[in-house]
């Protein structure tokens, strides 16, 4: 019996394997569209499509940012500013998109811009740093995936959308985790209603990688000031020790972070160069054995070995 279950189970990742290597054609045809690409994930995978030749159209949201691409870049590779979190910023850059595709259409729309700041215990918070990153993370995804969304049903092309494997188990409060796991509810209910018109829809779930995303210099910055401007009454609460032994495992956030962004960009490219791309891809070792695991255990489980690791509070009971 298990020597038949080995040979089905080695059957099934044969032919995924096989089915996974089929490329799409005519990709020097086809253009993607991708946001942040100042720096990170969506600058590195810019350069990665425009070398496998495609016509990458890159959404920075600086000026600096879009030279500094350029320059490394051939060009086919061409820029636009794009602020996610404005819609007349939207407008501009879906109608300069339109001009470059024609009737052809979008083929690939990857939703890259992203922010993890203000991040603290959520008591610390106010409504306003919740929309900060929910604005960027969220808002700016549906909004920017919903003014292109036209181009892309007419090329039947690719959206991929950046999540997090705290889109699958939220380790902290603030709105990124929030955001993630709006990101992965949007793509599964976009995925399910627009593969009636040929439009696949992927999401990236990256472990802890070293972008300006996680700069725990900007992370530990936020977090004292959380600390600085909230009530005498949370601050009793919770006690010097624990702002301490806080900030302290956001340092160590840095030994945590794979330096080797290329884990995730290829997840990227893969989702929109093959024939038959995964609904999912976990990027990352931390992704595959750490939190995609913890995602599928008991609740309980999970709370209890989270609240393991963490600082307790001063009053803690």
């Amino acid at each position: 019996m298990w020597l038949y279950l080995a040979v089905l189970v080695g059957l099934y990742y044969l032919l995924r394997w096989y089915r996974e290597r089929q490329v799409v054609s005519s990709l020097r045809d086809k253009y993607v569209f991708i946001t942040g690409c100042d720096s990170g994930f969506g600058n590195l995978l810019a350069r990665q499509l425009d070398l496998r030749g495609l016509r990458v159209l890159a959404a920075c949201l600086t000026e600096k940012g879009a030279e500094l691409l350029r320059n490394q870049t051939s060009d086919r590779l061409e820029t636009v500013i794009l602020d996610v979190t404005k819609t007349d910023s939207i407008a501009v850059a879906t109608q300069w998109v339109k001009e470059r595709v024609g009737d052809r259409g979008l083929w690939g729309l990857v939703n890259n811009a992203g922010i993890s700041v203000p991040t603290a215990p959520n008591e610390w918070l106010t409504k306003q740093d919740f929309m900060k990153i929910l604005n960027v993370n969220l808002l700016g995804v549906i909004e920017v995936t919903l003014s292109l969304l036209p181009l892309v049903r007419k090329a039947r092309g690719r959206v991929v959308n950046v999540a997090s494997v705290l889109g699958r188990v939220s380790l902290y409060g603030g709105g990124y985790c929030i955001s993630k796991y709006g990101v992965e509810a949007f793509s599964d209910s976009l995925r399910r209603e627009i593969s009636h018109f040929g439009v696949k829809v992927a999401i990236i779930e990256p472990g802890y990688f070293k972008t300006a995303v996680t700069d725990t210099e900007m992370i530990s910055r936020t977090f004292r000031e959380r600390w600085d401007r909230a009530s005498a009454e949370v601050k009793e609460v919770y006690g010097e020790k624990f702002l301490v032994s806080s900030m302290k495992m956001i340092e160590l956030m840095k030994k945590q972070c794979t330096q080797n962004l290329s884990l995730v960009t290829d997840c990227m490219e893969h989702a929109l160069t093959a024939c038959h791309p995964r609904t999912r891809y976990s990027a990352g070792w931390d992704a595959k054995f750490i939190y995609l695991p913890l995602s599928y255990m008991p609740t309980f489980l999970v709370d209890a070995m989270i609240s393991w690791g963490s600082p307790r509070p001063a009053k803690a009971l």
